[in-house]
């Protein structure tokens, strides 16, 4: 029992951890000022993409992986560009 739960906590740190990266790495990339995001929040911009980010990398990981890495990273940055 303590092995899982100190895998599970490990896990979660790595997410909070990667989660924070995301978003300082996204946070210069999102414009407020003007286009399609013009008015939103600039702190809710980031969230979204950035929990849509790592989600999306946790389905396909949990999910075994049956797209290969060129192939998830073409679709993600073109959804990630249309949402910036």
């Amino acid at each position: 029992m303590v092995e899982k739960h100190t895998h599970t906590s490990t896990v979660v740190q790595f997410r909070n951890q990667f989660l924070e990266f995301l978003i300082e790495e996204f946070k210069d990339e999102v414009n407020i000022k003007e286009g399609k995001n013009h008015g939103l929040n600039e702190d809710v911009i980031p969230q979204f993409i950035v929990t849509s980010y790592v989600g999306i990398v946790e389905w396909w990981i949990t999910k075994g992986m049956h797209y290969p890495p060129d192939v998830m990273s073409e679709q993600v940055g073109i959804l990630l560009e249309r949402n910036l």
